[in-house]
C-alpha cells in the first residue's frame, strides 16, 4: 500500500501501478464465493487467501503457509452464515483485514491473530482453543483484540472504549495495528450505515485512531483514513478537491520530466537509485491548495528517491542541490534526527529553469518500509520475551520498542479522575505531532511534547514529588518553572525540603502534559486554601551591612584619580577589565563582560586604562540561590567567616516559592581564594548555586 496514493480509484497512474504489481484491492464478491466454497484439500491452500498469502511472500518469501491455512479455516467455519451489513459473508472482513496488514509486511503471528480477531467475540470459539491451537502469542493478541472490540460508540462508553485501547496496546503494539485495518476495512465499507451512524464512526477516527496512526508510524493507513473521513465530514471540499486532481489529470505533468532529470544526475554521478513519482492523497491536495492558492502541475506529487545506504541519501542531496536550483527553507533532516514516529528522509525541494518547484524525499528502502507501515515494519517486538510473560494475558510486557509518547498516555490515563476528562485530554496529547528529547542531570532522558515546559519535565521525572519542585537549571543556568524547553535541553529540577510545598494555579498555564496538568489540578482540588490564597505583598529585603574594606586594587593610568570598582560586577584579579571616566574626576572599573561596558561606549564616556596592583586583596559580589530554611544565613555567614572571607554587606530578599537570594559583598585577603570561597558557601546544605554578581 502506498502512503501517499491509497485512493486508486482517485488515481489512474496508482490503478496501473497495483496492477502491475499485481496486488490489486480484495475482491469482496471473488472472496465471497471462495469463502462460501468451504475448506479446500490438505496440500494447498484455501482460494480464498490466495491473495493474502502472495502479499506475504513479497515480504516474507520463507514464511510457513499452513498456520495461515489452519487459522483460515477455523475463521470461516466459525463465522460461516454469518453475514455483513453489506451482503457479503462475513468471513471477507476478517480475510481483508489480513491482506491490509499483509501488503504492509505484518509478520506471520499478527496475519494469524487478524484471521482470528472476530472469532472469540463473534463465535463459540474460545480463548483456550486459540491457545492450543496456535500458541500463547496469536492468543496475547486475540485477547487484546477481543477487548478492544468490545465497542459500545454511545457518548458515555467511548472514553472507556478507549481508554482499554490504549492499555491493550500497550501491552502490544500488534493489537492496534490489527484495530487500525480493522477501522479501514469498515470505513471502505461504511456505505450501507445511516449517515447519522457513518459521521458519528468518522469523528472518532478522526480524532483518535488516526493521530494514533499518525504516532505509530503507519502512514499507509493513516492517509487513506483520513481521505475516507475527509469525504464523509467534509463532502463539499471533498468533491472540490476530487474535481481539482481530475483536472489535473487533463494536464500535462511536469514531474515525470523532472524525475528524468533526476535519474540522469543521479547515474551519471554513480549514484544507484531508483526515482518514482508519488502523487499526493485527496487531504494533501487540500491542504496545499488552501496554503497556496492556485495549484501548478508540480504541486500535485512529490519525487521519491530511493537509496541502498544512509550515505547515499546525503550523496543524492549533494547532487540535487549542485545541479538544481534548492529551496533552502524546504529542507529537513529526518535522517540525523528522526520523528517520534520512527520516520526518517530527507525533505528538499528544487526549482527548474521552467519555473517549476518539485518536493523531493529521499530515503533508504528500509527507512522507505518503516515510513510505510511503522511498527508493523518492526516484526515482533516480543521476540526475546520469555514464554511466561505471553501466557498471562493480565501481565503487561515490557517492549523494548515502546514509544515514550505511548509510555505517558500509558502513564496519565491511569490518574485521569473521570472519564469525560480523559476523553478530552487524551484527544489534546494526541493533537501534538512533535516530540523533544531533553536530558535529565542524572544522565537519563525525558521524552516530552513540543512545547512542554519545566514543570511537565518535574512530573514526568518525580510524579507527585513534583508539587515540590521550586525552580530549575536548564543548560546549567536558573530558569523559572514555565521556561519551555527545546530539542536537546538538559534540565536540573530543583525540588524544596518542606514537604508542605505545593503548585500555584499559575502552573497550569504552563503544563502542557496531560500528567501534569491532572496531577496539579488533584492538587489544588485538595488544598482549596492554598489554590485560593492571595498573593504574598512583597516585603523589603533584609540588609545587614559591616565595616567597609580597604581601597580597590586596580589602579588607573590616570594620575590622582579615585578608582571605583563597579558594583555591578565587582572585578577581581584577574579578571580583564576596562575604566572609563565619571563625573567627579574618578574611575570605574568593570569587567569586560560586563553590559555596562557597551552602555559607557555608547554615551561616549572617556575609556581609561586600568591594571591590577601586585597586592592581592579585593572585593568581590556574590549570589547564593537557596532554598529556604531556619538559620539559613547565620551558615552561610560562618562558612563564609572560615575562610577568612570579611562580609561588607548581605541582602537577604524574602522568600518566593521557598526560594531565598542572598546577595554579599565581600572582602578576600587574597582572590586566588575566591573559587574555595564559592564551594564552600554552596556546601551550606539548602544552597544549591552560588554565581558572580
Amino acid at each position: 500500500m502506498s502512503a501517499e496514493a491509497t485512493n486508486p480509484e482517485a488515481h489512474p497512474e496508482a490503478r496501473s501501478e497495483l496492477r502491475r504489481r499485481g496486488r490489486s484491492r480484495l475482491d469482496l464478491r471473488r472472496l465471497g464465493r471462495a469463502a462460501l466454497l468451504g475448506p479446500t484439500s490438505r496440500d494447498r491452500l484455501p482460494d480464498a487467501i490466495g491473495h493474502v498469502a502472495e502479499a506475504h511472500r513479497a515480504h516474507h518469501p520463507d514464511a510457513d503457509m499452513s498456520i495461515l491455512r489452519r487459522a483460515y479455516l477455523l475463521a470461516e467455519s466459525s463465522h460461516r452464515g454469518q453475514m455483513r451489513k453489506s451482503g457479503e459473508p462475513y468471513i471477507t472482513h476478517p480475510l481483508a483485514v489480513t491482506l491490509i496488514l499483509a501488503e504492509l509486511g505484518a509478520e506471520t503471528t499478527t496475519l494469524t491473530a487478524s484471521l482470528l480477531h472476530d472469532t472469540v467475540e463473534d463465535t463459540d470459539v474460545t480463548l483456550d482453543q486459540v491457545r492450543a491451537e496456535f500458541g500463547d502469542e496469536v492468543c496475547f493478541i486475540v485477547d487484546g483484540v477481543t477487548k478492544v472490540e468490545k465497542i459500545d460508540y454511545g457518548a458515555a462508553a467511548e472514553p472507556e472504549t478507549f481508554r482499554k485501547m490504549l492499555v491493550a496496546t500497550g501491552n502490544d503494539v500488534r493489537v492496534m495495528s490489527i484495530k487500525l485495518a480493522d477501522r479501514l476495512h469498515n470505513m471502505r465499507t461504511l456505505g450501507v450505515m445511516r449517515p447519522e451512524k457513518q459521521a458519528r464512526i468518522a469523528k472518532v477516527t478522526r480524532d483518535v485512531l488516526i493521530p494514533l496512526a499518525e504516532r505509530l508510524g503507519v502512514q499507509a493507513l493513516k492517509t487513506e483514513l483520513e481521505d475516507l473521513v475527509f469525504a464523509i465530514l467534509h463532502p463539499e471540499e471533498y468533491e472540490s478537491t476530487r474535481a481539482l486532481i481530475a483536472a489535473h489529470a487533463g494536464e500535462r505533468d511536469p514531474l515525470p520530466g523532472i524525475a528524468d532529470s533526476v535519474r540522469t544526475v543521479l547515474r551519471e554521478a554513480g549514484i544507484a537509485a531508483e526515482v518514482q513519482v508519488r502523487p499526493r492523497h485527496f487531504v494533501s491536495v487540500h491542504r496545499i491548495s488552501r496554503t497556496r492558492g492556485e495549484l501548478r502541475g508540480s504541486d500535485f506529487g512529490r519525487i521519491l528517491i530511493l537509496v541502498g545506504e544512509n550515505a547515499d541519501c546525503y550523496a543524492v542531496l549533494g547532487e540535487l542541490h549542485t545541479c538544481f536550483t534548492p529551496v533552502v527553507s524546504e529542507f529537513k533532516d529526518f535522517v540525523a534526527t528522526p520523528k517520534f514516529n520512527l520516520y526518517q528522509s530527507l525533505h528538499t525541494a528544487v526549482a527548474t529553469p521552467e519555473g517549476y518547484v518539485a518536493e523531493v524525499i529521499v530515503r533508504t528502502r528500509q527507512m522507505h518500509r518503516v515510513a510505510e507501515a511503522g511498527v508493523v515494519a518492526l516484526g515482533n517486538p516480543y521476540a526475546t520475551a520469555t514464554p511466561d510473560a505471553a501466557a498471562d494475558p493480565d501481565e503487561e510486557r515490557v517492549d523494548p520498542t515502546r514509544p515514550g509518547w505511548l509510555s505517558r498516555l500509558l502513564d496519565w490515563q491511569q490518574s485521569a479522575p473521570d472519564p469525560d476528562t480523559f476523553w478530552t485530554v487524551l484527544r489534546a496529547e494526541l493533537a501534538q505531532d512533535r516530540e523533544i528529547t531533553v536530558f535529565r542531570a542524572d544522565g537519563g532522558t525525558l521524552g516530552l511534547p513540543a512545547g512542554a515546559s519545566c514543570i511537565d519535565a518535574a512530573y514526568a521525572q518525580h510524579g507527585e514529588a513534583a508539587h515540590g519542585c521550586i525552580g530549575a537549571r536548564v543548560n546549567g543556568r536558573l530558569a523559572s518553572l514555565s521556561s519551555p524547553l527545546s530539542d536537546g535541553d538538559t534540565v536540573q529540577l530543583l525540588l524544596a525540603q518542606d514537604a508542605s510545598s505545593g503548585p500555584s494555579a499559575e502552573w497550569l498555564d504552563h503544563a502542557r502534559t496531560p500528567a501534569a496538568r491532572i496531577a496539579i489540578s488533584s492538587w489544588l482540588e485538595s488544598h482549596p486554601d492554598r489554590a485560593m490564597a492571595p498573593t504574598t505583598a512583597a516585603r523589603a529585603p533584609l540588609s545587614v551591612v559591616g565595616a567597609r574594606g580597604g581601597g580597590a586594587n586596580a589602579v588607573a593610568d590616570l594620575p590622582d584619580a579615585t578608582v571605583r570598582l563597579a558594583g555591578c560586577c565587582t572585578p577581581v584579579p584577574p579578571d580583564a577589565v576596562a575604566g572609563f571616566l565619571v563625573r567627579g574626576g574618578a574611575v570605574t572599573v568593570h569587567r569586560v563582560q560586563c553590559a555596562a561596558v557597551a552602555q559607557m561606549r555608547a554615551v561616549g564616556r572617556t575609556s581609561v586604562a586600568v591594571h591590577w596592583r601586585a597586592t592581592a586583596d579585593c572585593r568581590v559580589t556574590l549570589l547564593a540561590e537557596s532554598f529556604g530554611r531556619p538559620h539559613l544565613l547565620a551558615d552561610l555567614t560562618e562558612a563564609i567567616a572560615r575562610e577568612g572571607v570579611e562580609v561588607v554587606s548581605a541582602t537577604v530578599e524574602p522568600p518566593v516559592e521557598g526560594r531565598v537570594r542572598h546577595t554579599y559583598t565581600l572582602q578576600l585577603p587574597d582572590a586566588a581564594g575566591l573559587p574555595a570561597l564559592m564551594r564552600a558557601m554552596r556546601d551550606v546544605p539548602g544552597v544549591y548555586d552560588v554565581s558572580r554578581a
